[in-house]
């Protein structure tokens, strides 16, 4: 219960010590209200975008695009670094062209991802799925060539089959370096969103964004980083609590 009460009470101090500078900064740093709004202008504007449906709309469709980049980016990226992962032959020939991929910015991708796939939803899910897909082929090969040889030997003297040693052997030797991947590659989606959402599509916190600062509207500017940030921490949230089995199975398997 103290841990809770500490962990829920310093983050509560810091948002309101936060809140509190900014009140001040925008009551007397001399800045007009349409500039730099205040806190309760802002959340003015979030009442008023939630209740005329348009923030609910935005979040929806952005939340879409994560989602559906994200999980393909899962569903291709996580079987192709366990294999890379069990084989030095395809590591060897494939791995130079991963490294060569990796750092190039998704965001460098969106004249190639809009000539391709034109406006809407396609270009965002491209791009969060090369932001996210990289980072885990290339965690999840690391972590199946952590794994002991031992192992592999032992389920070959037993006659296991491949699915067998990946459901025993594999996938919960690499379980913990990926939930981290994969919470880590979350957020650099979250941010890859907003950034196509201002260029490429008609919809999303971006876009409301965008939208909201060719019309001069700051403080609907600010209440759209505010929901970016607040569904930042709740998908940080969920990925954390995902992984906390996990770690309490090592635990126990170190005792």
């Amino acid at each position: 219960m103290k841990l809770f009460s500490r962990s829920f009470f310093l983050p509560f101090l810091a948002f309101c010590g936060f809140g509190l500078s900014w009140s001040l900064a925008s009551c007397f740093g001399g800045w007009n209200s349409q500039v730099f709004p205040g806190p309760l202008d802002v959340i003015a504007s979030i009442w008023e975008l939630t209740a005329s449906g348009a923030l609910i709309k935005h979040t929806i469709a952005s939340l879409f695009r994560v989602t559906a980049g994200f999980y393909l980016a899962i569903l291709l990226g996580v079987p192709l670094g366990m294999v890379l992962g069990r084989s030095n032959t395809l590591m060897c020939t494939f791995n130079p062209l991963i490294q060569f991929m990796r750092p190039i910015s998704p965001l460098a991708w969106i004249p190639l991802a809009m000539l391709w796939f034109g406006i809407g939803d396609m270009p965002a899910i491209f791009l969060i799925f090369l932001s996210s897909f990289f980072p885990l082929v290339v965690s999840t090969a690391l972590a199946v060539r952590s794994i002991e040889a031992t192992f592999f030997q032992v389920a070959a003297n037993f006659g296991l089959t491949t699915w067998e040693i990946i459901s025993t052997i594999i996938f919960p030797a690499m379980l913990p370096t990926v939930l981290t991947s994969l919470r880590i590659t979350l957020g650099i989606a979250w941010l890859v969103v907003v950034a196509a959402e201002m260029i490429a599509v008609d919809s999303g916190l971006g876009y409301l964004i965008l939208d909201s600062r060719n019309a001069l509207r700051m403080d609907c500017v600010m209440a759209g980083m505010i929901v970016i940030g607040l569904i930042g921490i709740a998908l940080d949230t969920v990925m954390k609590r995902l992984g906390q089995p996990d770690i309490i199975m090592r635990k126990n398997i170190s005792r």
